[in-house]
């Protein structure tokens, strides 16, 4: 005879936000790469700021968070927009204005900045 079963319930339960923005604000040890120093604290901040600039911004459920490491400082600095799992790399605080108005608030990605997948054995490109 086996033993008790184990019964698992899974509840789906709505998202709490439209979108959910991740922006790095990591710091590293000094020497290493990260994305505070580049800029993503002021990016981040800026980020909130505008996610909450005009009625139909604040109207939809948008929230902005500081992240930890992402995993490619190397890019940055860094966002990730969800639901669709968007990345964004090398983001500059003049872009910032750019993502909430055309990603956030009208749903257009921002093809310019907007993570490419790496091809095997080609190096990335560098960044400008």
């Amino acid at each position: 005879m086996r033993g008790p079963g184990i019964a698992l319930l899974v509840c789906y339960l709505p998202p709490m936000f439209d979108l959910h923005v991740f922006v790095c604000t990591n710091r590293k040890e000094e020497g290493k790469i990260s994305c505070a120093p580049q800029g993503g604290e002021a990016i981040c901040e800026e980020m909130k700021k505008l996610s909450k600039s005009t009625p139909e911004l604040r109207a939809k459920k948008i929230r902005v968070n500081k992240s930890g490491c992402l995993g490619i400082c190397e890019e940055g600095p860094n966002i990730v927009v969800y639901p669709e799992g968007t990345w964004y790399t090398g983001v500059k605080q003049e872009d910032v204005k750019e993502i909430v108005t055309s990603h956030l608030q009208n749903g257009v990605v921002v093809e310019r900045i907007k993570r490419k997948p790496p091809v095997p054995g080609v190096p990335p490109a560098p960044k400008t």
